[in-house]
C-alpha cells in the first residue's frame, strides 16, 4: 500500500506540474513617463505596453492608483494586473503619486497628483497611442478612493494645468475601495470638516462613469453596507455599478495568497471591460497563471 500511495502521489504531482508549465505569464516590463514634478519631486508613470505595439495603432487605456492609506505603497503593487491587460491589448499604466510617508504630504495632494496623471494621459494621448475617451481609472484601498476621486470630486484640480483637459475618467475599477470618509468610516478623524469635499460617495453625480467594485464580505476598512450603498446612489443617477462579493475575504485580498483572488478578480476586471466595449475577446487569465 506505501508503493503504491507513493506512485499515486508521484503521478499527481507530475500532473500537476504539467498543469502548471503549460501556464505561460506573459511578462512586461515598463517604460517610465514623468506626468508631474512638484518642487524637486519627479512623479513617473509606469506604462505597459503590448508586447506586439503598434505605433501606428490607438489603444484603451487603464490607469492604476496603489493603495497605502495615502501613506505609503508603491505602483509595483499593480505590476499583475498592469502586464495581464497589456498583454489583453490595452496600454496599462500605474502611477507614482505624493505619499505622507515619503513626500510629507496629505490625502489631498494625493487627489490632486491622481487627477494630474488621468489628465496627463488624456493631454497627451496622441503621443501615448491612447484612445482619449476609453481610459479606466482603476484602484485598491486608497487607490480605489483616488480612481472614485478623478470620477467624482470637482476640486482638488492642479491650478498649474490647463483645466480644459477633462480629469474625469471614462470607466472606473475599484478593488476594496475607500469610497466614504464620512463619520465613524475608516480615517474619518483624518479628514475632519472637509470629509464631504474628499469622500466619492458624497459627491455622485449623474453622468458618473460605469464601475465595477470588487470587496470581501469580512474587510473591516470597506465593509460591504459601505459599498452597497455607493452602489445605490451610482445607480439613483443612472449610472451603472457592479459589485462582486467575496466571501469571508478580508480587505486587500486580491493582492494575497492564495493566487486564485488575483486570478478571479482579474477575469472579473476583464469581463467588465469586455462588457465596455474597451476589451475584445475572451479572458487569457487562466492561461497565464
Amino acid at each position: 500500500m506505501k508503493i503504491n500511495l507513493f506512485f499515486v502521489v508521484f503521478i499527481y504531482s507530475l500532473f500537476e506540474f504539467n498543469v502548471y508549465a503549460q501556464n505561460s505569464v506573459v511578462v512586461i516590463k515598463p517604460s517610465f513617463q514623468v506626468y508631474k514634478t512638484v518642487n524637486s519631486t519627479a512623479l513617473n508613470l509606469y506604462i505597459y505596453k503590448p508586447l506586439d505595439f503598434d505605433a501606428s495603432e490607438i489603444y484603451n487605456c487603464v490607469v492604476f492608483f496603489h493603495g497605502g492609506g495615502w501613506n505609503n505603497g508603491s505602483p509595483k503593487s499593480f505590476r499583475r494586473q498592469s502586464m495581464y491587460l497589456a498583454s489583453r491589448g490595452m496600454i496599462a499604466i500605474s502611477v507614482e503619486y505624493r505619499l505622507k510617508n515619503t513626500h510629507g504630504t496629505t490625502p489631498q495632494d494625493a487627489v490632486e497628483d491622481a487627477k494630474s496623471a488621468i489628465r496627463f494621459v488624456r493631454q497627451h494621448a496622441n503621443e501615448l497611442n491612447i484612445d482619449p475617451n476609453t481610459i479606466t481609472a482603476g484602484g485598491g484601498s486608497a487607490g480605489g478612493h483616488l480612481a472614485a476621486s478623478c470620477a467624482l470630486l470637482p476640486k482638488f484640480d492642479s491650478p498649474n494645468e490647463d483645466l480644459a483637459v477633462s480629469s474625469l475618467p471614462n470607466a472606473l475599477i475599484l478593488l476594496n475601495p475607500v469610497v466614504d470618509l464620512g463619520p465613524g468610516n475608516y480615517a474619518h478623524k483624518r479628514f475632519g470638516e472637509r470629509y464631504i469635499d474628499l469622500s466619492p460617495i458624497d459627491n455622485i453625480v449623474a453622468g458618473a462613469p460605469p464601475s465595477i467594485i470588487l470587496v470581501g464580505t469580512k474587510d473591516r476598512i470597506v465593509p460591504v453596507k459601505m459599498v452597497q450603498s455607493f452602489k445605490e446612489k451610482m445607480e439613483a443617477v443612472g449610472s451603472r455599478c457592479d459589485l462582486v462579493l467575496y466571501e469571508d475575504q478580508a480587505h486587500a485580498f486580491f493582492a494575497k495568497k492564495p493566487i486564485k483572488y488575483f486570478i478571479e478578480t482579474t477575469d472579473e476586471i476583464d469581463k467588465f471591460l469586455v462588457s465596455l466595449g474597451f476589451l475584445n475577446g475572451k479572458s487569457t487569465i487562466n492561461n497565464q497563471y
